[in-house]
């Protein structure tokens, strides 16, 4: 493939990402989903046709724990909890061509056995999509077209109140979209910065939207920012079997508060006992300008928002 034929390919794959993400403001949850998977296809039918310009990366785990109490005098709640993941990385390259896709999925919940409050609960809930799109400009830089989608997959609940959701699938979801700078080291370090980028937020449920949760006008299903896009990623072994998997995220709205950043860190060790068994800590710190949260006196405003999960189970690693 010559360097004309790239730039023809290029041009026509950043024309249909545009198109997709324009027309994907106004869709509704199954034409969504329709086309997002229909993407996935299209990206694996690609994979098919040059696995010899492909890497793959994936790592899948469940871990649980099981707590009963029979005349416990210090009290106690019997229960059982399992949280389940999926992480999983495909990379292209080819001549000055680089494209790396992500896909993070994470589930988990609690059930209590007796009649004491809530029975059951979630723990977890994260669906992550990214893909960057590059063409070489010198060593290890590239101009990068960058996306990125989160939501999560079932309804939410401000406990102990379990009756009325506060988050749905796609109530929120998230878009970023950027054109920009790309420095990838390897494929376990890339800096990416974009001064022309779009944070779509989306709230595809009635109820959330007429209060204007999270950031969107009273009865808007969506809003949009324009600014600043920031994202980094680095990945590298600690030890033997102890591996570190890190991202951080910023954005800053040009046209309200670009003071105020928002902020998405996530934080990863892996814990290798052998070839099925491992622990895993994982810690998640969000920070929206947008997004106001109700604190325990009362008081309403943007806080920080902080998540961790800790883990020992079941994993299974595949690479090629």
């Amino acid at each position: 493939m010559n360097v004309e034929r790239i730039g023809r390919y290029t041009k026509r794959k950043l024309r249909k990402r545009i198109i997709f993400a324009n027309e994907m403001f106004g869709l509704q949850r199954n034409t969504f989903l329709t086309l997002l998977f229909g993407l996935l296809l299209q990206h694996f039918a690609w994979a098919q046709d040059s696995t010899s310009y492909w890497k793959f990366k994936s790592l899948y785990s469940l871990s649980g724990t099981q707590t009963s109490f029979v005349n416990w005098n210090a009290g106690g709640r019997n229960n059982i909890s399992i949280i389940g993941s999926a992480n999983a990385s495909a990379y292209y390259t080819r001549e000055n061509i680089k494209w790396t896709n992500d896909v993070s999925f994470a589930l988990g919940g609690i059930k209590y056995f007796d009649n004491k409050g809530i029975g059951a609960q979630k723990t977890d809930d994260r669906l992550e999509l990214s893909s960057t799109f590059g063409m070489q400009l010198s060593k290890g830089f590239f101009l990068t077209f960058a996306s990125t989608f989160r939501t999560q997959s079932i309804n939410g609940y401000a406990y102990p109140n379990d009756s009325i959701p506060v988050s749905r699938f796609m109530a929120p979801g998230y878009l970023n979209l950027a054109l920009g700078a790309d420095f990838r080291k390897s494929d376990n370090f890339n800096f990416f910065f974009s001064s022309i980028a779009i944070k779509s937020t989306f709230v595809l449920d009635d109820s959330l939207s007429a209060k204007g949760s999270f950031g969107v006008e009273p009865g808007m299903r969506y809003r949009q920012e324009y600014g600043a896009y920031l994202k980094m990623k680095f990945n590298r072994p600690l030890a033997k079997n102890i591996e570190m998997k890190s991202k951080l995220e910023l954005f800053s709205n040009y046209l309200n508060n670009p003071q105020n950043i928002d902020v998405n860190a996530e934080l990863l060790l892996l814990f290798r006992v052998n070839s099925l068994v491992s622990a895993s800590a994982q810690w998640n710190l969000i920070y929206d300008d947008d997004i106001k949260i109700t604190d325990a006196n009362g008081n309403i405003g943007p806080r920080t928002q902080f998540k961790s999960v800790i883990g020992i189970g079941l994993s299974y690693k595949i690479e090629r």
